[in-house]
């Protein structure tokens, strides 16, 4: 599991008011869960922002006054109007025990089905999975190239060393299917298509005219 550094200052100091007076500082509070007790303190938002906002799993190696705990992140908040992280949850983890975290999905590969004209559907961007912290990568690599017109790939279909997937496994990750425009055409197309060929057999078939 790839690791990003972080220091974070202990605060004693709860509430609105206060959590207000740390956001008008460039500063966010948060909370860390998952040791033996809940540990309060805020961070810097422009040094958070770079975790909070990429795709990639990131252990979080925080530095809180001296103390250092590796963590994830948990749950975030946002403000509904600027975006601006407002809220943070982290979770501790140990390294030698099993933990969940949520990992993207990137695809690589141009599917067969595509090339014939189908469309790509990404269903599911981001998968629930449990194991080791060390066993994290900071996404799941899935190669699609042999996806085919009407395929699809579930959940019970993929397999990651050391990782347990914690989603349905019937759930669709990704498929490719054939555009709606295009069956209505093919299916509109598929009668008058045939009634040349009915209309010469039924021309063969005729008596020839007695002379």
């Amino acid at each position: 599991m790839n690791k990003v550094a972080l220091s974070g200052s202990l605060r004693n100091d709860t509430g609105t008011k206060y959590a207000a007076q740390l956001r008008r500082e460039k500063r966010v509070p948060c909370v860390l869960y998952g040791g033996d007790k809940t540990v309060h303190f805020s961070v810097d938002e422009s040094a958070l922002n770079k975790i909070i906002f990429t795709p990639e799993l990131n252990g979080v190696d925080l530095d809180l006054d001296g103390t250092r705990t590796l963590a994830l992140v948990h749950q975030k908040q946002f403000d509904p109007l600027t975006d601006r992280v407002i809220h943070v949850d982290f979770m501790e983890v140990n390294e030698t025990k099993e933990a969940n975290a949520v990992l993207s999905v990137r695809l690589s590969g141009q599917p067969i089905g595509v090339r014939k004209g189908g469309t790509l559907s990404h269903n599911m961007r981001k998968l629930r999975v449990k194991g080791l912290p060390s066993k994290f990568p900071m996404h799941l690599d899935l190669n699609v190239a042999e996806l085919d017109l009407n395929a699809s790939i579930q959940v019970s279909d993929l397999k990651f060393d050391g990782l347990t997937l914690l989603e349905r496994p019937n759930d669709v990750v990704v498929s490719v299917k054939v555009p709606k425009k295009v069956e209505e055409a093919a299916a509109a197309a598929a009668p008058a298509g045939g009634a040349p060929a009915a209309d010469a057999k039924k021309a063969e078939a005729k008596p020839a005219a007695k002379k």
